[in-house]
């Protein structure tokens, strides 16, 4: 695996090079500055720092609880821990219901971090609130399908698009937002041929979650990537390690070396 050090930090129009070329965009969550700092030296493009935070870093049962200043502290690790990936932070519940909400938090989001852009959930209603965004100078990522914030409203977790009239709305709102300035959009958990024609019907790029591999680029939790959890990961994600295994296995061993000693401890 090659290591990218000492190049320049990616722009949104780089982002959106990738798909005009043909290259996949890829994506994961980072939420700290050490996991920020592995990622970035891998070569990914994008680091999202994702209000997903309340779920795998924080404890929460959804990402409801999360707050502005929760997104602030951990983008702005990141921030500090990146120099290539282009570093994009997601707006948190309750801070994007209106056009002048949601440039309140991005304006605050961008000067106390220096992240590069901001995410958005929300279908076509959210087009307005992109645009104000853009207007502005905000690099925007608008979310649809399923969307975190709505858990309650969609009544849980499952696969958007199946029926005709999903699949209208949701390439409206694809559309809409794409009109509105957004520079890529998240579609997760929608109908993979649903997603592959709104990908054929967008200039700028898709990235999918659960979506099946026909969008321009994939992003994934890292936790699910890395296998560090203490739950299954979801069913589109492919563990490519078990890394919660080693931390435990590493700490049983130290706590077996600790009340067992068998040689002089190590200086602290």
């Amino acid at each position: 695996m090659s290591v990218q050090t000492g190049t320049k930090r990616l722009t949104t129009r780089d982002i959106q090079a990738l798909k005009q070329r043909g290259e996949k965009i890829a994506m994961l969550t980072a939420y700290d500055h050490v996991t920020a700092s592995l990622l970035d030296q891998s070569g990914i493009d994008i680091l999202l720092v994702g209000d997903s935070l309340g779920n795998v870093v924080l404890g929460y049962e959804t990402t409801l609880p999360v707050t502005l200043a929760d997104m602030i502290r951990h983008a702005a690790a990141v921030q500090r821990g990146s120099s290539r990936a282009l570093v994009v932070c997601d707006l948190p519940f309750g801070t994007a219901t209106d056009p002048e909400t949601a440039l309140r938090s991005a304006v605050a989001v961008l000067q106390e971090t220096g992240c590069q852009a901001v995410k958005i959930e929300g279908g076509a209603w959210a087009a307005p609130i992109a645009a104000r965004l853009v207007q502005q100078g905000i690099a925007v990522i608008a979310h649809i399908g399923l969307t975190p914030q709505a858990v309650h409203q969609l009544g849980g977790f499952y696969r958007h698009g199946k029926t005709d009239a999903e699949a209208r709305k949701l390439i409206e709102a694809a559309q809409a937002l794409q009109e509105a300035g957004a520079f890529a959009i998240v579609l997760e958990m929608v109908v993979p041929d649903l997603a592959a024609q709104i990908t054929k019907l967008l200039d700028i790029p898709t990235i999918g979650i659960g979506s099946g591999p026909d969008c321009a680029g994939q992003v994934l939790v890292i936790n699910d990537l890395i296998g560090l959890g203490i739950g299954p990961a979801p069913s589109f994600a492919r563990p490519r390690a078990d890394v919660a295994t080693i931390v435990r296995e590493a700490v049983t061993a130290y706590i077996a070396d600790v009340k067992s000693p068998t040689e002089e401890p190590p200086l602290a």
